[in-house]
């Protein structure tokens, strides 16, 4: 029974809010009315935390040894020693299979999703985390590829439905944001042994991340306000008042800038949405307020 829990819990269930993302497309087509495509879309999102959790296992089994150096990485189960490296590969193994059998059986062009999903974190563990800026670029791209296959799951249901280019910039852009504002923490609190944990930290300084969490601020911002005010988004919604939801955004971004520079909580992002009252209540009151405009 330990063995399981410890499985699970490198499966990181807690960061599964992650593939909230796989509800997107739904919400922007307005077909949360429809119950063919909402189930659709919690499927797709419940394969997506399971296959984020099979990468999580393979990582993990990769960089044990960096992690057992790690002040707090040390107490992942693989690392630990409380889940056997072998035990996880036969485990995860299994898991995979699950997933794609899953994806599968919600259609062809959603396995593809799923398995580009599988190809990107396999690149990112074997070269991409270990060049800067590409490291975080990399994670970006996996939340670009989680809104695309949001709509891929719901196509045999609803054909018509489309993700704007804008949304999805504004996606990477936003990772962008929360990548960078998680290595600056690491950087900061790992110190001395940043070369021994996290080698990739080495091509890093200070100035350097607190510019690009400025420029991914902007350019997030930049993204978001182009799609709420483009001729495409007017027209697909009937109204320009998706611009009203802009100060949500800009207000989220803000309170967690504040969380990062002067509460330092820059480290765990998964952490901050599901323990901060405050960003909860802006989550929520933009989540409401964007499905009211554009209807359901």
């Amino acid at each position: 029974m330990s063995i399981w829990l410890a499985f699970f819990e490198n499966l990181r269930p807690r960061q599964w809010t992650k593939n909230l993302l796989l509800f997107a497309g739904v919400i922007f087509a307005r077909e949360l009315g429809n119950p063919a495509c909402v189930k659709r879309a919690v499927l797709g999102a419940l394969v997506f935390c399971f296959s984020s959790g099979v990468i999580y296992v393979f990582n993990d089994l990769a960089d044990r040894e960096l992690d057992r150096r790690h002040p707090t990485k040390r107490n992942r189960p693989i690392a630990s020693g409380r889940l056997p490296a072998p035990m996880a590969v036969k485990l995860g193994g299994i898991l995979f299979i699950l997933c794609m059998v899953s994806a599968w059986a919600l259609g062809q062009l959603f396995l593809g999703g799923v398995c580009f999903f599988f190809l990107w974190n396999w690149l990112y563990t074997r070269w991409l985390k270990g060049v800067p800026i590409l490291d975080v670029s990399g994670i970006g791209m996996s939340f670009v590829i989680r809104a695309t296959s949001g709509v891929l799951v719901l196509l045999p249901s609803c054909p018509h439905v489309r993700l704007s280019p804008w949304l999805l910039l504004c996606t990477f852009f936003l990772s962008l944001f929360l990548g960078f504002c998680k290595r600056r923490d690491e950087y900061l609190k790992i110190g001395p042994l940043k070369g021994e944990t996290r080698p990739v930290l080495l091509g890093y300084s200070e100035p350097m991340l607190n510019a690009m969490i400025g420029i991914s601020l902007g350019l997030t911002m930049m993204m978001y306000g182009l799609y709420t005010v483009w001729p495409d988004t007017v027209e697909q919604f009937g109204t320009n008042h998706l611009i009203y939801t802009i100060p949500f955004v800009l207000a989220g971004m803000g309170r967690y800038l504040y969380l990062v520079y002067q509460e330092d909580r820059g480290g765990k992002p998964h952490e901050i949405l599901l323990n901060d009252l405050f960003l909860q209540v802006l989550v929520i009151g933009w989540i409401v307020s964007a499905i009211k405009i554009i209807g359901t």
